[in-house]
């Protein structure tokens, strides 16, 4: 089957924004749940080229792209937002993550375990972290929208406020340049920054198959997570991307793809 071009966004009235790739197969549709800050248009060419085998249904999460917004922000509500989406599309689904889209589907299945067929879960453990990420909100914010007309010029401001190049350019795929705005809701997401670098208190397990594919250089996954992965997830297997950080899938889109054809397809 051909790849399908990037269909119109998906949206309901209180259910997240969505766009679809590909039509459906025998095979499970794929959902793709990004990180913090991110949205379902940034995992485009991925969700292209895994469209070829299976319907693949990139999300805005809450508080993201063109999804609603919404107070609270924590991974119970976030993986309700994905039980809701996958149920429009049969009711069980593949599911990527990553980051904080990995948090969300790793809850989604702790707490929805029938919607869920296979798992991975990209570059993030099911812990608690103690950084934080209010400074890309804080340099979001500094942004002066009377001196942007294009992308490039949020680039530059976000630049002489110290924020690295590969973000300046991942951060201004959410700039809404005709409102003056930013496609997140930057007020929440602060509020809510503490349910974002945490976990759930969870006592299950869900006994499914799960890949933790994480970037190599990155330090989010870690051997001494290990134990606590293998105890949510007893299926769980680990692979690492030779060269990738923490945004593995945009540093090497296509050893992320490869990896997870090759899991799905298992």
């Amino acid at each position: 089957m051909g790849v399908v071009a990037e269909a119109p966004c998906g949206y309901h009235r209180g259910m997240l924004n969505w766009i679809t790739h590909g039509t459906p197969t025998d095979r499970p549709p794929l959902v793709i749940a990004h990180g913090l800050y991110g949205s379902g248009r940034n995992w485009g060419v991925i969700a292209k080229r895994l469209s070829d085998e299976r319907q693949v249904i990139a999300v805005d999460m809450r508080n993201h792209g063109s999804s609603p917004r919404e107070t609270v922000h924590d991974y119970p509500a976030l993986a309700g937002d994905l039980a809701e989406v996958i149920g429009e599309f049969g009711g069980t689904a593949d599911v990527i993550g990553h980051s904080m889209g990995g948090k969300s589907a790793m809850t989604l299945a702790l707490t929805h375990p029938a919607t869920v067929n296979k798992l991975i879960v990209a570059d993030i453990a099911p812990v608690a972290y103690t950084h934080t990420q209010i400074q890309f909100i804080e340099a979001m914010r500094a942004v002066d929208m009377n001196r942007v007309e294009r992308r490039s010029d949020a680039e530059a401001q976000l630049a002489e406020l110290g924020v690295e190049k590969a973000l300046q350019s991942f951060f201004t795929q959410s700039l809404d340049i005709p409102n003056k705005g930013w496609k997140l809701n930057l007020d929440t997401l602060a509020d809510q920054m503490p349910n974002i670098m945490g976990f759930p208190d969870v006592s299950t397990s869900w006994p499914g198959p799960t890949l933790f594919l994480s970037g190599a250089a990155s330090d989010y996954v870690l051997p001494e997570h290990r134990d606590r992965i293998k105890a949510l997830f007893p299926q769980a297997r680990f692979a690492k991307i030779p060269g990738a950080g923490h945004w593995l899938h945009a540093e090497k889109p296509r050893e992320f793809e490869a990896a997870a054809r090759l899991f799905l397809n298992a």
